[in-house]
């Protein structure tokens, strides 16, 4: 028999889903940006299995690990639903390979925010576009930045509501639902990456070390944001 689920993170996909359910209500339309990662996992459950309305999109920047494309055909198997896949404009992409190179984002945090603004924010600008509000998947143990967060607020970098689900789950209750519904995964979490983004950008950790540490890890920590996460935020009643 399959692990029983945990009344915590059970009892806190009920809540996200009544969150989701009330800001669906309240908005008409919401789309969900899936990262594909973990907390990912979690939210394409909840969505696709009870929230259906909610459109789902993921951005492909082109650097991604073969892993998680493989994880995408898996959640499109399981819930016989299509991602909306999101790529960077081809002529923008060229313009940064011909001004900084392929790996030129090592170069200086400036170089890596603009390939990070190329290859991903730009087409999640795209990806939101026309929308009320948009749902993602940040936890407050991630960062200082986002433990400051709300479930939701408004976003003023892009004019919409953020909304948070998952704000204060724990890693733990992540993995405790994903086991218990017997969910597919990216497999690099299994290889000690606990965050997972284009391949030149994250590595697996080493023992002690924060779980935000492979990404961007030759960055000073305050620096390891993509831009997507405005680090000011107003709470609102959510």
């Amino acid at each position: 028999m399959g692990e029983l689920p945990s009344p915590a993170p059970e009892s806190k996909a009920d809540a996200a889903r009544r969150l989701l359910d009330t800001e669906l209500r309240r908005h008409g339309r919401l789309v969900y940006s899936n990262s594909l990662g973990a907390e990912a996992v979690v939210l394409t459950d909840i969505i696709w299995s009870h929230l259906p309305g909610i459109d789902v999109f993921t951005i492909d920047t082109g650097r991604l690990y073969e892993e998680t494309y493989q994880l995408m055909e898996q959640l499109q198997r399981r819930y016989q639903r299509r991602l909306r896949v999101v790529y960077p404009d081809a002529q923008a992409l060229e313009r940064l390979a011909a001004a900084q190179g392929v790996n030129g984002f090592y170069a200086s945090v400036e170089a890596r925010l603009l390939c990070c603004r190329v290859r991903k924010v730009e087409p999640f600008r795209r990806g939101i576009a026309g929308y009320p509000a948009w749902v993602t998947g940040v936890r407050r143990e991630q960062s200082a930045d986002r433990a400051a967060g709300a479930s939701v607020v408004w976003d003023a970098a892009y004019d919409l509501y953020k909304i948070s689900p998952l704000l204060d789950w724990s890693e733990t209750e992540v993995w405790q639902y994903i086991r218990a519904h017997r969910l597919p995964y990216n497999l690099l979490h299994d290889r000690q990456f606990p965050s997972i983004g284009c391949s030149p950008c994250t590595r697996a950790i080493q023992p002690g070390e924060s779980r935000r540490a492979g990404r961007w890890w030759w960055e000073r920590p305050e620096s390891r944001e993509c831009g997507l996460h405005p680090r000011a935020r107003v709470a609102v009643n959510a």
